[in-house]
């Protein structure tokens, strides 16, 4: 399936007294991963939610396998996992520069409808882009 790559330097104010990433950031680092995933196939999260579909969190998981620390840089590998219906899925790598799995993540998403915030099916032309 589809994936992409992002380039994230961790910043000061998202690492606890230790300098390590605190946890909540990862959902952050997810969440670049999945909208710059979009946007380069040409959907803006914006222009979806202009148009009156909204696209919520409903499931996240995180496991960790090392830590990264202020100052790194890391890189977020989003897959979409499956064809969208009513939701979509997401797969991730979170890695350090010598390439070591830090992370491995997964979201769904749900297609909401955000006048009667009802579940709907996936817009038709994020399906024909994908």
């Amino acid at each position: 399936m589809k994936f992409d790559e992002i380039t994230i330097r961790v910043r000061y104010g998202e690492t606890d007294q230790m300098g390590v990433v605190h946890h909540a950031n990862y959902a952050l680092y997810l969440e670049m991963g999945r909208t710059e995933w979009l946007r380069k196939l040409g959907i803006s999260y914006k222009e979806m939610e202009e148009s009156g579909v909204m696209l919520p969190v409903i499931s996240l998981s995180l496991n960790f396998k090392k830590s990264a620390c202020y100052d790194d840089v890391i890189k977020v590998k989003t897959q979409l996992k499956k064809m969208p219906t009513a939701t979509i899925e997401f797969d991730y790598e979170i890695l350090n520069e010598e390439g070591e799995i830090l992370t491995i993540a997964n979201t769904v998403l749900a297609f909401i409808d955000m006048k009667s915030k009802r579940p709907i099916r996936a817009p038709k032309y994020i399906l024909d882009v994908l």
